[in-house]
């Protein structure tokens, strides 16, 4: 159960979060987010260059497409995540990959074996620690010396057309403020400096970014994406008064009409590719 789970203090929100309204959306929308960040998954796959003998570790797998894919070309992977909905939707989905596994589990403090992983990748999973410092040196402790380390983070907020106009939009009209690299979220890892002093310092070393670009899918028409969007920020809409709420489901449909083609609704949005290698010891 999600309260005998051993996590750390600081992510005590994310698991609440992720055991509740976040975990349940996540669930039944992933075949959308799947699609959302499809322009870059066979190139953060490919960069792990996983091989048939690796062991994988994959972290905040969510409902698994980043485990199965991984467990298709590695001798196993086994992911973890804090959302007990979407890892019983991984499993199923997993049904016929024996050498996939779940857990939940928090990495920031989860007892990995220790030395035991090839390679641990994260696509967009690592954003959200509470403490990153003992987050990354407790995945460094479970990597094998000389091990390789692929996560998948967002660019700063200015380079993602698609979270600042959403979050314009629900904050009634006013611009967006991203909150300092480190703090958890989607921009804890934007900044490259953070990120190489960060990995580092916890064990790591050859930390290289790679600037990916695509486009976000968010549906198949505008009215397609709306029913998405307007569920996914359907906490942030109610939190406007009536007027403002009003205003911002308009502006809302207006923005998807405008990236509407025959490919669906799309927009720019800009990743890190990180990688890095576990230092001998």
């Amino acid at each position: 159960m999600a309260d005998e789970l051993l996590t750390a203090e600081s992510n005590q929100p994310q698991l609440t979060a992720w055991n509740g309204i976040s975990g349940a959306f996540w669930t039944d929308n992933a075949d959308r987010y799947n699609a959302g960040v499809a322009e870059f998954h066979e190139r953060f796959l490919d960069a792990a260059a996983l091989r048939p003998t690796d062991l994988v570790l994959d972290v905040g797998c969510g409902s698994g497409q980043t485990t199965r894919d991984a467990g298709r070309r590695a001798a196993a992977a086994h992911g973890v995540d804090l959302s007990q909905r979407q890892l019983a939707l991984a499993a199923t989905l997993s049904a016929d990959l024996p050498n996939v596994t779940y857990e939940q589990a928090d990495a920031q403090v989860h007892p990995f074996p220790a030395a035991h992983h090839d390679v641990v990748i994260s696509r967009n999973g690592t954003m959200f620690f509470g403490d990153q410092h003992a987050a990354f040196t407790n995945l460094a402790a479970t990597s094998r010396p000389g091990g390789r380390l692929v996560l998948l983070a967002w660019q700063p907020l200015e380079r993602n057309e698609w979270q600042q106009v959403f979050r314009s939009i629900v904050a009634g009209g006013t611009a967006p403020q991203a909150p300092p690299p480190g703090a958890p979220g989607p921009w804890s890892l934007s900044d490259p400096d953070h990120v190489r002093t960060l990995l580092t310092g916890t064990g790591f070393t050859d930390v290289r970014l790679e600037d990916l670009r695509g486009r976000m899918y968010l549906g198949a028409d505008a009215e397609d994406a709306f029913g998405f969007l307007s569920g996914q920020q359907a906490t942030a809409l109610a939190e406007l008064d009536p007027a403002a709420r009003a205003e911002a489901i308009d502006a809302l449909r207006e923005t998807l009409r405008a990236h509407e083609s025959p490919e669906g609704v799309h927009y720019d949005s800009a990743a890190w590719l990180i990688r890095a290698t576990r230092a001998d010891t």
